[in-house]
């Protein structure tokens, strides 16, 4: 897959193309859904696929301040839209300046004088242009202009529920990480540096690698779960906990995982953290003691899980 920082970056001869656009972040199985049929139709006229996508999010540009919990880190992002087939993944700098683009001008100079379209699909609540002034319909008489035709792709939606970021990211805050993966079609992944904390789990006989994440990463609500570590391809089982150490009084929320049998430093690393399954809440605890034998039966109820 090629990428492209900017859709000024388009190689000189660049055939017209099948073109879809969004944020993306995710990658859940409505994103999937878009990203596969623009990909199919591509194949089918035999053109390139060309993923359209932003950074920084639009709506901390737009609105500072209420940029939504990140759910795929960009690197991520890239990764799962490779996986869908996709030959081209254009990252469109979001700035103050570009989000004055009126529908018009958008359409005219990144789908049509840079890009070349062809087809461009978008989901049925596509917006698009200053203030999100373009529509679907817009968006197709617009086409009839420049010479491009506009597919729909329906939303997914399972038991009455549309699958979309903001719902996935309702479910991780809730800690319903079960809900999240059904809706990505995956694990909800967080990542980051392992570095030092207190030391304490070792003491208690429950190492743990502490996360260092993003400041926008898209943090599961407190409690503990089970999960898998990603270390340099390899899948390890282990107990992660989000929360801030009650028993001890502590302040500071961490994201931290006992990855089971398991002994080496990790201390300096960027690892991959998935959840599979919320096991239980945050909880003080009266002591050491009864915190290591919750631990003890946690980790085995977090094995049998996972073995499962």
């Amino acid at each position: 897959m090629q990428r492209w920082r900017g859709y000024e970056a388009v190689p000189s001869g660049f055939g017209r193309s099948v073109i879809t656009i969004g944020v993306f972040d995710g990658v859940h199985r409505g994103h999937q859904a878009t990203i596969g049929h623009a990909v199919s139709r591509a194949r089918e006229l035999g053109l390139q696929s060309v993923v359209v996508t932003f950074d920084p999010h639009p709506s901390e540009v737009v609105r500072p301040g209420t940029h939504p919990a990140v759910l795929t880190e960009p690197h991520r992002k890239a990764e799962l839209i490779e996986q869908l087939g996709v030959d081209v993944l254009c990252v469109v700098p979001f700035t103050v300046d570009f989000s004055k683009l009126s529908p018009q001008q958008f359409v005219h100079d990144v789908l049509v004088e840079h890009l070349h379209a062809a087809v461009v699909v978008v989901g049925e609540n596509f917006r698009f242009g200053h203030r999100a002034a373009g529509d679907r319909a817009l968006l197709s008489e617009l086409g009839r202009t420049f010479g491009f035709t506009v597919d729909d792709s329906p939303l997914v939606a399972e038991h009455g529920t549309v699958f979309s970021s903001t719902y996935i990211r309702a479910c991780v805050d809730a800690g319903d990480v079960a809900a999240a993966a059904e809706a990505l079609g995956r694990p909800h992944r967080v990542e980051g540096v392992v570095v030092r904390g207190d030391q304490r789990g070792r003491q208690l006989g429950f190492p743990t690698a502490n996360f260092l994440t993003g400041t926008y990463t898209s943090i599961p609500a407190d409690g503990v779960y089970a999960g898998w570590v990603i270390r340099r391809g390899e899948r390890l089982p282990a107990a992660a906990s989000v929360g801030t150490n009650p028993t001890f009084s502590g302040t500071e929320r961490r994201v931290e995982a006992h990855i089971l049998d398991f002994d080496d430093d990790l201390y300096g690393e960027r690892l991959e953290l998935e959840f599979v399954d919320r096991r239980r809440g945050q909880v003080k605890f009266d002591g050491v003691e009864p915190l290591i034998a919750q631990m003890k039966e946690d980790v085995a109820q977090i094995r049998s899980v996972l073995e499962r």
